[in-house]
């Protein structure tokens, strides 16, 4: 179990972001590539957990393999224990550096499911300062509720996000 930790918004956030981003369109270069910055640090104002969210999408899964190398000299860790959860991700993570957040790179096909549902609960968040406002009062209850398991924490946002979906 891990810690789960909560930090206020960090204007920063988008330029990190950005370059990121930039980055990685470079990584797949010839590759068709779109770059997403999700999770609560693409909200403006919103508390997040120290951690940049970036969905990559692309035409089809078997277009992630060929550029890992190129991931991995970014230093990116392919994490393919997380397929069973959700075969149609190819999930990385980077470590935090200076000044530099954590990354979690969610790589899946432009326009399925998973691309459509990580967008649509940003932009809602994005587009209603009182939602946003509600998602930030319960993420910070459940991170004192579930301080020590990131899992449960998680698990204990759904019903709020799949309700925010089930509106849009």
């Amino acid at each position: 179990m891990s810690e789960v930790l909560l930090v206020d918004a960090d204007a920063g956030w988008p330029a990190q972001f950005d370059a990121v981003a930039q980055a990685l369109r470079e990584a797949f270069a010839g590759t068709a590539c779109w770059v997403e910055h999700i999770g609560s640090t693409a909200v403006p104002g919103l508390c997040a957990k120290p951690v940049l969210d970036l969905l990559l999408g692309v035409t089809q899964l078997a277009d992630i393999a060929p550029h890992r190398e190129a991931l991995a000299a970014l230093g990116y860790r392919y994490r393919p224990e997380h397929e069973a959860q959700l075969p149609e991700r190819r999930y990385f993570t980077r470590d935090a550096g200076p000044a530099q957040l954590r990354v979690h790179l969610h790589a899946v096909v432009r326009g399925s499911a998973f691309w459509r549902d990580q967008l649509a609960f940003r932009d809602a968040l994005r587009a209603d300062a009182a939602l946003a406002a509600r998602y930030a009062a319960l993420k910070r209850e459940l991170a004192t509720r579930h301080a020590h398991d990131k899992a449960a924490y998680t698990e204990a946002k759904g019903p709020f996000v799949r309700a925010v979906l089930g509106a849009h």
